[in-house]
C-alpha cells in the first residue's frame, strides 16, 4: 500500500510538471471563481435560472477538454480534484474571515463570503461528478476517431458532446441536492420540482455549450501548439 501511494504521488508530481502552468492556473481560478459567482442569480424565470458562474464555467470545461485530449481522462480528473481542494481551502479561509468580529458592520460582506454549507456541498459533489463524466466521455468519444484523432472535427465533437452532458449533470445534481434535498429543510420549505430542475439544467447546459463553441477554437489552437512543442511527452510515454 505504501508503495502504491508513493507511485501515485510521483505520478501526480510528473503530471503537474507536465501541464503548462497557465492552463492549470486558469482552470483552478475558474473553479474558485465559479463557486463565488454562483451566489448571484443574474436571471430567473419559471423555466430557467442563471447564476454568475455561467460566465466562467465554460473555461473550466474547456480546460478539462484540453487536458483530457493531451494527457488523458485520469489526468484531467486529478487536476479537477486539485482545483476542488483549492476551492474548499478558499471557502474555509472566507468562512474564517466572515466570523472574525469587527467594530464596523460587515454583515453583507460576511454573508456573501461566508457561504452556505449545503450549497458548497452540493456544488462540490456536482462538479466532481460532472468532471468525471465529462473527462471520460470526452476520452471515449475521441477513441472513435481512428483516422484523424487530432483533427478539428474530432476535437469539437468530443468537446461539444462531453461539455453538454457534463454541464447538464453538473446543473442537475446541484439543483436536485440544493433545491429538493436541502432547501426545503433549511430555507423554510422553499423548493424546486424535479421538472424545474430538469428544464433549468437543460437550458443552462445549452447556454454553457454556446460559450464553449465560441471559445473552443482557442482550446484547439493550444493543443496544436502543445503537440508542436512536445508538451507532456514524458507523461504520455509513461502512460502509453
Amino acid at each position: 500500500m505504501k508503495e502504491k501511494w508513493k507511485n501515485a504521488l510521483a505520478d501526480a508530481k510528473l503530471l503537474f510538471r507536465s501541464i503548462p502552468g497557465p492552463v492549470a492556473a486558469l482552470f483552478t481560478v475558474s473553479v474558485v471563481t465559479m463557486n463565488i459567482l454562483a451566489n448571484k442569480t443574474i436571471y430567473q424565470s419559471e423555466w430557467l435560472a442563471i447564476d454568475g458562474g455561467i460566465l466562467v464555467s465554460w473555461l473550466s470545461f474547456l480546460c478539462m477538454d484540453v487536458v483530457t485530449k493531451a494527457f488523458g481522462p485520469k489526468a484531467a480528473t486529478k487536476l479537477s480534484v486539485f482545483a476542488i481542494a483549492v476551492n474548499l481551502l478558499v471557502c474555509l479561509i472566507f468562512f474564517l474571515v466572515s466570523v472574525i468580529p469587527t467594530e464596523t458592520d460587515y454583515t453583507a460582506f460576511n454573508t456573501i463570503i461566508g457561504g452556505t454549507w449545503f450549497i458548497l456541498l452540493s456544488s462540490t459533489v456536482a462538479f466532481l461528478s460532472s468532471a468525471l463524466i465529462n473527462n471520460f466521455l470526452n476520452w471515449g468519444i475521441g477513441r472513435l476517431f481512428l483516422k484523424n484523432p487530432d483533427g478539428k472535427l474530432a476535437f469539437v465533437t468530443r468537446s461539444y458532446l462531453s461539455t453538454f452532458v457534463g454541464q447538464f449533470c453538473d446543473n442537475f445534481i446541484f439543483a436536485v441536492l440544493t433545491f429538493t434535498v436541502f432547501a426545503p429543510v433549511f430555507w423554510d420549505g422553499f423548493s424546486w420540482t424535479l421538472t424545474q430542475c430538469l428544464t433549468c439544467s437543460l437550458l443552462g447546459a445549452g447556454l454553457e455549450l454556446l460559450m464553449e463553441i465560441v471559445f473552443s477554437p482557442f482550446g484547439y489552437y493550444v493543443l496544436k501548439q502543445w503537440k508542436k512543442d512536445g508538451v507532456g511527452e514524458e507523461y504520455r510515454r509513461k502512460h502509453a
